[in-house]
């Protein structure tokens, strides 16, 4: 999404600081998540291979648990990813707005401070003797 750059180099920083922040957050969270991914990979595959030991319908029960389990799971984490992405979009675009107000604002200052100056009278030096 291309954006103007603004002129003001403070409020420049300003909206990268906040997208390298949201950048940040996102792989914080990702690395959690993916964390989890390998924790409750791990959990269920030591599950399933204790319980493979059984046989027959037992056998056929478990893996129709765990086939649901592993899909929950899927869902859950694909769940969390777009809400993650949703979070930083939406922050991007936060930080997007709040730049076009600030530079909005900042021009307007100077237009306002003129109209000042013109509208009261510049007062008369008096005379010496």
């Amino acid at each position: 999404m291309p954006t103007r750059k603004t002129k003001d180099p403070e409020l420049a920083q300003a909206v990268q600081n906040l997208r390298d922040a949201a950048q940040h957050v996102r792989n914080a969270v990702q690395g959690r998540v993916d964390k989890l991914r390998g924790v409750a990979a791990a959990e269920i595959r030591k599950a399933k291979a204790s319980l493979l030991k059984k046989t027959g319908v037992a056998q056929d029960r478990v893996d129709a648990v765990l086939k649901t389990t592993e899909e929950r799971l899927h869902k859950a984490f694909v769940g969390a990813q777009n809400a993650l992405d949703k979070a930083v979009q939406q922050a991007e675009k936060r930080s997007v707005a709040t730049a076009s107000a600030v530079s909005k604002r900042a021009a307007a200052m100077p237009a306002v401070k003129k109209a000042a100056r013109k509208a009261v009278p510049a007062k008369k030096a008096r005379a010496t003797k």
